[in-house]
C-alpha cells in the first residue's frame, strides 16, 4: 500500500472494506433498540423510539432533550458497554446484511471502508453538504470515538465475486441477527471472519468506484476527523482526538469500554488510535483511516431513488405562485392526488405547490431567464436538475430566498407530510419527482454534486444492529 508522507493522509490501494469488532445490542428482541438513521427521525418519533425499549439506539445517535447532548451519549455508551448492554464480537468481521420485505430485497457488507478524498475517485460523493450537520456529526463522533450508524455506499459489481459470497452465504447460512422492524422489513447479519472470503472480497473490489448514497455528511465528518486525527499525530507533543477527552467522566477520556491500561485488544491505547508516524516513517492506516459502511452492488440489487419534498415557511402559496408565474407555465389542480398525477408525467423541471387547500404545476419556465440564472460552470446535465433549477432559479431569481437550512425545511418522500407542515406554518410546500439513477451517476462521474437534500436513495440501512467503536479494532 503507497502512503503520502506525514502528515498527510495515507492511500488506500483502491476501494478497500475491513473486517472490524462489530458492537452489537445483547437484547431479546434487536427490533426494539434500532432506529431509522439519524436524520430521517420526527421530533415525536424519537420518542416513539424510547417508548419502545430504554435502551434504544436513539439515546445515541440523537442524545438527550435538545437531541445534542454529545457527552451524554458517550456516558450512556461506556454504560451499555460495562454493563454487557451492548457486547463486541471477539473476531473482526465483514458483515453480511439483508433487508427482505414487500417489494424489499437488499444484501451488502458492512465493514470498515477506508477513506478516500473525492479528487482520488474511490469514493464519490454526488451531492453537497451543509456546516450545521456536518458540525453536528463531528461533535458526536468527536465524543463517542464511535461509528454509530453505517453509511450507504453503491457500487457497480456486475455480480462478481463479493456478491456472489454474499448471496450463498444469505442463502446457505444461520443468520448472527435477525430481527423484524414494524414497517414489515426483516433484518438479517452474517459474519465474514475466513481470511481466504475475506481476500476474495478485497480482491473483487479493488478496482471499483463507490458512490455516496445516503450519509455524505457522516462521510465529511470521517474525513473531517482523519484529518484532525493525522494533523494532531504530527504536531510534537500533542495527543490524537479522542485521547484525553473527559467526556465519560474519567480524568483520562479512556475510549467506550476500555480500561486505563488499554483497550478491549490488550492494546495500549496509543496503538488503539493508530494513524502515527514520523516524518521519515510512512503513515500507517489507523482506525480514524476507515469509517462504518455499508456497501451495496447496485447491479444486482438496484436502489430505490426517492424524492426530497421541500417546504417554504412564511412563503404563501399565492405570493409563491404569483411571482412563479413571471417565469413559468402555471396550471391549477383538483387536490394534491391529481396534482401529484400530472407532476410525475410533467417534463422536467416542474414543480408541484400546495398549501393543502389549493395545488398549482410549475411547467415550461421561460428559456431565456432560466439559461440566464443557471450557472454556465455547470454541466448542461446538472443545469437540468429539477433540484438545481429550484436552488439556483426558482428560490433565489423569483422568490428572493437562500436554499439553506434557514429558509428551506426538507421532508423525505412524503408529498402529504409536507403538505401538512406548510398549511402549519402559513407556508408553501414544494413536490418534486426524484432524479434518476443515471442523473445521479452521471453528474458524480464528471466531479460535480447535485444541491443538497437532491436524493433519497433505499432501502437505507437500520441503525443499531451494529456499530463501531474505534478502540476496539
Amino acid at each position: 500500500m503507497p502512503y503520502m508522507a506525514n502528515p498527510e493522509l495515507p492511500i488506500h490501494d483502491g476501494l478497500v472494506l475491513r473486517p472490524f469488532r462489530g458492537v452489537r445490542f445483547t437484547v431479546d428482541d434487536p427490533a426494539e433498540v434500532t432506529s431509522p438513521p439519524y436524520d430521517l427521525i420526527e421530533e415525536n418519533g424519537v420518542q416513539d423510539l424510547l417508548t419502545s425499549h430504554p435502551n434504544n439506539v436513539v439515546r445515541l445517535i440523537l442524545p438527550g432533550a435538545d437531541r445534542h447532548r454529545y457527552a451524554e451519549a458517550r456516558q450512556t455508551l461506556d454504560t451499555w458497554l460495562s454493563s454487557g448492554v451492548l457486547a463486541a464480537d471477539e473476531t473482526p468481521a465483514v458483515y453480511v446484511y439483508e433487508q427482505t420485505g414487500p417489494g424489499v430485497l437488499q444484501r451488502g457488507l458492512i465493514g470498515d471502508v477506508g477513506l478516500a478524498e473525492p479528487e482520488q475517485g474511490v469514493v464519490l460523493p454526488h451531492e453537497d453538504v451543509m456546516p450545521g450537520p456536518v458540525a453536528d456529526r463531528l461533535a458526536l463522533m468527536r465524543v463517542t470515538e464511535a461509528n454509530l450508524e453505517p453509511i450507504f455506499l453503491l457500487y457497480e459489481g456486475a455480480g462478481g465475486t463479493a456478491t456472489r459470497l454474499v448471496d450463498r452465504i444469505a442463502a446457505d447460512r444461520p443468520p448472527l441477527v435477525e430481527a423484524r422492524t414494524q414497517d414489515g422489513v426483516r433484518h438479517r447479519l452474517w459474519a465474514i471472519t475466513d481470511p481466504e472470503e475475506l481476500s476474495g472480497i478485497n480482491a473483487d473490489l479493488r478496482s471499483r468506484q463507490a458512490l455516496i448514497a445516503d450519509g455524505h455528511h457522516r462521510y465529511a465528518t470521517y474525513l473531517a476527523l482523519q484529518r484532525e486525527h493525522h494533523t494532531a499525530s504530527s504536531a510534537p507533543g500533542t495527543a490524537p482526538p479522542g485521547t484525553g477527552f473527559p467526556a465519560n467522566g474519567s480524568p483520562s477520556g479512556a475510549a467506550p469500554g476500555a480500561s486505563s491500561k488499554g483497550s478491549a485488544q490488550g492494546g495500549s491505547r496509543e496503538s488503539a488510535q493508530g494513524g502515527t508516524g514520523t516524518r521519515d516513517q510512512p503513515v500507517e492506516p489507523g482506525p480514524w483511516d476507515f469509517g462504518l459502511a455499508l456497501l451495496v452492488d447496485s447491479d444486482s440489487y438496484p436502489p430505490d431513488l426517492r424524492a426530497i419534498h421541500r417546504v417554504i415557511p412564511d412563503l404563501p402559496l399565492r405570493k409563491a405562485v404569483d411571482r412563479a408565474g413571471q417565469a413559468w407555465k402555471v396550471r391549477e389542480h383538483t387536490g394534491l392526488t391529481e396534482g401529484l398525477a400530472a407532476l410525475a408525467k410533467a417534463e422536467e423541471p416542474s414543480f408541484l405547490l400546495s398549501d393543502g387547500d389549493n395545488t398549482y404545476l410549475l411547467t415550461d419556465p421561460d428559456p431565456g431567464r432560466l439559461e440566464s440564472a443557471m450557472p454556465g460552470h455547470r454541466s448542461a446535465r446538472w443545469r437540468a436538475l429539477n433540484t438545481a433549477v429550484l436552488a439556483e432559479f426558482v428560490l433565489p431569481g423569483l422568490w428572493g430566498l437562500r436554499d439553506d437550512e434557514q429558509s428551506v425545511r426538507i421532508v423525505h418522500h412524503d408529498p402529504a407530510t409536507a403538505v401538512r407542515l406548510a398549511r402549519a406554518s402559513g407556508g408553501t410546500a414544494v413536490l418534486l419527482n426524484p432524479l434518476t439513477v443515471d442523473d445521479v451517476l452521471a453528474v458524480a462521474a464528471q466531479a460535480e454534486r447535485v444541491p443538497r437534500k437532491s436524493t433519497s436513495f433505499g432501502p437505507k440501512p437500520r441503525t443499531g444492529l451494529v456499530l463501531r467503536v474505534l478502540s476496539l479494532g
